[in-house]
């Protein structure tokens, strides 16, 4: 899930840039300390933004810079549990299916991709259902739920299933629902 958090830190101005405009200066400083960093309560900091800068700062005894307080918006991704996620399938290996989430990957295990026996072509790249014949590839865009997610300062690990209904390649929802349709009428 995506959201805009409130931040409040202190950023240091060295001596070198007091020439330039206080507002520059610590939007540069804060976005080249914030942006890209998982942090275990926000999430990954995809980009931040409205830094407000206290014109006023502080001086360390020993320390030529000066110190001010800023406040600013984050946009953070946190992957949360049960959440349902769309995206592209960016890589297949044996071992199952790896889909794009934003500024992460997500694992889709080969027992979590569908109610089928599975065989990877690794010539092809493909995940193919033995009964179904349903294939997942490489840019087929699906839809999953979170089922894990391990969020540390060393990385995010995220687990998914789409062994669910309206869950998978969104070209199977679609003949799913087709289907549905033929029956109802």
């Amino acid at each position: 899930m995506y959201y805009v958090a409130k931040v409040e830190d202190v950023v240091r101005i060295p001596p070198e840039r007091f020439g330039e405009p206080l507002e520059t200066v610590a939007s540069e400083l804060v976005r080249s300390k914030y942006e890209g960093l998982i942090f275990p309560e926000l999430g990954i900091i995809v980009a931040v933004s409205n830094v407000k800068v206290s014109e006023v700062g502080r001086i360390v005894p020993g320390d030529g810079a000066t110190y001010h307080d800023v406040v600013f918006d984050a946009l953070a991704f946190l992957p949360v549990i049960q959440e349902v996620v769309e995206g592209e399938i960016v890589e297949i290996t044996d071992f199952g299916a790896f889909m794009r989430l934003g500024p992460i990957d997500g694992l889709i295990h080969v027992s979590q991709v569908m109610d089928d026996y599975l065989v990877y072509d690794k010539r092809r790249g493909a995940l193919m259902g033995r009964e179904s014949n349903r294939i997942l590839q490489e840019g087929d865009l699906v839809r999953a739920r979170i089922v894990t997610v391990s969020l540390s300062s060393r990385g995010v690990k995220v687990g998914l299933t789409m062994r669910q209904p309206f869950l998978g390649a969104l070209s199977w929802i679609e003949e799913d629902l087709k289907k549905m349709e033929e029956k109802v009428k």
